[in-house]
């Protein structure tokens, strides 16, 4: 160190301070980076690694590379999306008053789950960091997306069946980074389970930020509402959320005043998804591409607002239990369905707001600029609009939100008063505030756009005050502002003036007037600038006073957003408001499966009923073909009941839906190489997942368990799970359970509460037509070879497995293959229309022009003949 420049020094000093980070050091209007994180971010970014000490040897010139800091959030993004933590070191002085070093210090630690500039952030989902808390007899979660200021908080058992549910919260939230207690560290499966299953960065937050005294009074002091939510010696949660406190004080160094609200849950809330269930029914994105389109998001999701959109997320991952709010949801969402010019208006009112709850969160943050304090004036003069559109719904839901919807009248007249309607990026360069609204600001404004004007009337009244005609002011950058007097009337120079130059014709004089006009017009640009920006400070003061009414109004102009959204997807696409209750029925009339019927281009999506309960509806086995219909049918019943239970209206012509508590889907076939499980291991795992954690009130979506083994093992596996869904002695659950094993339909009538269903087809010689219609009774064959060929198996293949298929059925053994045609004896028609073939596959006809399809015609004429 000794031999190091004072300001590597420094840097080293704070290199030392977070040594996981990546330092962002600032030199002028540049990030830079030294040594071993120049080299890094150089690569990572594709950056010129450069030096300055270019007159030393090679191996000891020290690597260094910088970005603009104006721009830098775009590269610190890059780097967090790599998966690197970003520390933020400043300079806390004005560099022109330092006297030698300028001081610096870290602002801020920028992480994966602590972002807070909306270039970073997607505008419709929520950023999430986490805590877990594990100790011998509890398990504690806290989540909090610091970017809005929201905190959830909930608690488990310790053990597996705790690991288990505080694995599902996990997935519902899907935070970016986790903060573990050491004993969470040590927790079997649960960092494999948020790197590997949730792509999240997991930090070892050890036991001195989970103590229970220290974590209890940060939690005390930093949440203002929520505390009374939290039973009586609740350990987990508080020691989640306040382990989780102290890792954001460390890192962020700023007010949080806007986290003060916690929300602490029970098990007895929502519906429970696992990771598996949200997937397979692809709620947010589909389970191939991973996108919103194909979704059940999708096809809800009309909001208008970022805050809106946020939420309808919210809601389709947290789906309710209780029917009275249930209830209260869809008498919001009828009034906006039947009143469809009022809904029209609030989207069109909606769709002006700018998303409050972050802007909100970085103003108290301290990040916010002029344009920042200015969308929030501007959201805020949307809600008496809304709120206006509001006044006389009979949703109690609805009345309720509009009076929560406080557009603070005082707060948006300073603001419109103080900024300029189009403030500039920096707030540290002026003009951002409004004349009028500072007289300070005012008149150095004024001297800085009427300088000339000052001086020519300077000019004028020195003229007439000492009688020297000949005689201007003038400028340069040696001596500044000066009096030229010709020499022929320096006899008429007053004696306070003082002579700074001597030309050919003339003598330059300074007037103390004069000075201290140099000094005002010179220092008024410095002066205005600093001045600005206390009046924006001041402002940032008075609108982070009001954080909380502001958070409430946009936390009600969320809610607005989504049940307008689900009143418009009812009302275009047909949906009706299903009963909800307590009962442990499901019965749906004509129901459609609310995604599928929205990407069919060709034809009507095909309904179909379902009824289900606790009685003797209690199993439906389903068969037929692959093809047919059948996942798409037990998709569309959870998804139908989920959506009933978010307060949506559902794709049906009725439905009456008796609370269910978790689904649990076992869909599909997927390898997890990576932790070398096959198919087959990989669905036992999820059936014993399902098996040991329903409930009587759960639905169970079952398809082909068994197929990844032998016949007769599979079978066995299958019968043997239906008998343990369908005995209420054992679990008692209603399950749609889909096979290809026929004999399970002799199950009905052997056990209560087991059905038969199956996808009604049409055979027509050699082909099949599916109706797509669930109907009762089981199928009386499979078509699989027919499948085969509509899935484009060669003809030859196709025949040849029907010969088998039939000898099979008469008992026989498996008939020899016919003997292969002599090799001279090729079927040269065959080898024509499979050139033919390639060949159409290969042309795009819209390109081609009428002499060129002439040709290309003869050419495939003369392939066939051969």
């Amino acid at each position: 160190m000794a031999d190091l420049t004072p300001m590597m020094q420094q840097y080293f000093q704070m290199k030392e301070r977070h040594p996981d980070s990546i330092l962002f050091f600032r030199l002028g209007d540049f990030y830079e980076m030294f040594h071993e994180d120049a080299k890094l971010v150089s690569k990572e970014l594709d950056l010129t690694l450069t030096t300055r000490d270019r007159n030393k040897p090679p191996e000891e010139r020290t690597p260094m590379c910088g970005v603009p800091y104006h721009s830098s959030d775009g590269y610190i993004a890059r780097l967090i999306a790599k998966g690197y933590k970003v520390a933020i070191c400043e300079q806390t002085e004005d560099p022109a008053q330092a006297k030698g070093l300028v001081d610096r210090d870290i602002i801020r630690v920028v992480t994966p789950g602590t972002v807070i500039s909306s270039a970073m952030l997607e505008e419709g989902k929520n950023n999430f960091i986490c805590s877990v808390f594990a100790g011998p007899e509890v398990l504690g979660l806290c989540l909090c997306d610091i970017s809005t200021g929201e905190v959830f908080a909930a608690s488990f058992p310790a053990g597996e069946e705790g690991l288990d549910h505080l694995c599902n919260e996990l997935g519902r939230f899907s935070p970016t980074e986790a903060v573990l207690s050491s004993g969470a560290w040590k927790t079997e499966g649960l960092r494999r389970f948020l790197k590997e299953r949730l792509d999240c960065a997991c930090e070892n937050g050890g036991e001195g930020r989970f103590r229970a005294d220290t974590a209890a009074d940060l939690v005390k002091k930093q949440f203002k509402s929520g505390l009374d939510t939290l039973p009586p010696g609740e350990e987990g949660a508080v020691r989640a959320a306040g382990g989780l406190l102290s890792y954001l004080y460390e890192t962020q160094k700023t007010d949080l005043s806007h986290i003060s609200r916690l929300q602490y849950y029970t098990a007895g809330q929502f519906m429970e998804l696992d990771l598996t269930a949200r997937q397979t029914l692809e709620l947010t994105e589909t389970l191939r591409g991973k996108e919103k389109k194909g979704s059940l998001l999708w096809v809800l999701d009309r909001t208008k607002t970022a805050m809106g959109g946020r939420l309808m997320r919210g809601w389709l991952e947290r789906p309710l239990l209780s029917p009275v709010q249930i209830a209260r949801r869809q008498q919001a969402v009828a009034d906006l369905v039947e009143d469809s010019i009022t809904r029209e208006e609030l989207c069109l009112a909606l769709k002006e707001m700018t998303d409050l709850e972050r802007l909100i969160g970085r103003v108290v943050y301290g990040s916010a600029g002029g344009r920042d304090l200015a969308a929030l004036g501007a959201g805020l003069g949307r809600l008496p609009r809304v709120r206006a559109l509001l006044e006389g719904k009979r949703s109690a839901l609805l009345q309720s939100l509009c009076q929560g919807l406080d557009d603070l009248p005082p707060l948006r007249d300073l603001l419109s008063r103080a900024l300029v309607d189009e403030p500039p990026f920096s707030v540290r360069e002026g003009g951002l505030i409004r004349a009028g609204y500072s007289p300070e600001v005012d008149e150095l404004n004024h001297v800085i756009h009427h300088g000339s004007d000052l001086l020519a009337g300077l000019e004028a009244r020195t003229k007439e005050q000492t009688g020297i005609k000949n005689m201007k002011v003038g400028y340069n950058k040696i001596f500044g502002y000066y009096i030229e007097v010709a020499k022929s009337q320096t006899n008429l120079v007053p004696e306070g003036w003082v002579r700074k130059q001597t030309t050919v014709n003339s003598e330059r004089y300074i007037s103390q007037e004069l000075k201290e006009l140099e000094h005002t017009i010179l220092s008024a640009q410095d002066k205005v600038v600093a001045l600005e920006y206390q009046l924006f400070r001041e402002l940032r003061e008075q609108v982070c006073a009001c954080s909380a009414q502001i958070q409430r109004s946009a936390a009600a102009a969320a809610q607005i957003d989504v049940l307008c959204s689900l009143a418009g997807a009812a009302a275009g696409n047909g949906y009706c408001m299903p009963q909800v209750d307590a009962s442990d029925t499901v019965c749906i009339v004509e129901g459609r499966h609310p995604v599928v019927e929205k990407v069919l281009k060709d034809g009507l999506f095909v309904p179909n009923d379902a009824h289900m309960d606790c009685g003797g509806d209690l199993c439906a086995i389903i068969t037929g073909p692959n093809m047919a219909g059948k996942s798409t049918y037990m998709r569309q019943v959870a998804l139908i009941v989920l959506m009933a239970q978010i307060g949506s209206f559902v794709p049906a012509r009725s439905a009456r839906i008796g609370v269910v508590d978790r689904v649990f889907t076992r869909i599909g076939a997927s390898d997890d190489l990576s932790a070398g499980q096959s198919t087959f291991m990989v669905e036992m795992a999820e059936v014993a997942n399902l098996l040991k954690n329903a409930t009587a009130r759960s639905l169970l979506i079952l398809d082909e368990i068994g197929r990844g083994t032998s016949t007769y093992d599979g079978m066995a596996i299958a019968r043997a799970v239906v008998e343990h869904c369908a005995d209420k002695k054992r679990l008692g659950c209603k399950t749609l359970f889909a096979t290809h094993y026929h004999e399970l339909t002799a199950l009905e009538g052997e056990i209560p509460g087991v059905k038969n269903y199956s996808i009604a087809a049409k055979k027509r010689k050699d082909d099949v037509i599916f109706l797509r219609k669930i109907v009762r009774g089981g199928a009386d064959q499979s078509y699989g070879v027919e499948v085969a060929k509509l899935a484009g198996v060669p003809d030859r293949v196709v025949r040849r497995a029907r010969e088998i298929l039939e000898e099979l059925e008469r008992g026989g053994g498996v008939p020899a293959p016919a003997a292969p045609a002599p090799a001279e004896q090729v079927s040269l028609g065959d080898m024509g229309a499979e050139t033919v073939l390639k060949k159409l596959r290969m042309t795009d006809v819209n390109l081609l022009s009428p002499l060129e399809a002439l040709n290309l015609l003869a050419e495939l004429k003369q392939n066939l003949n051969g």
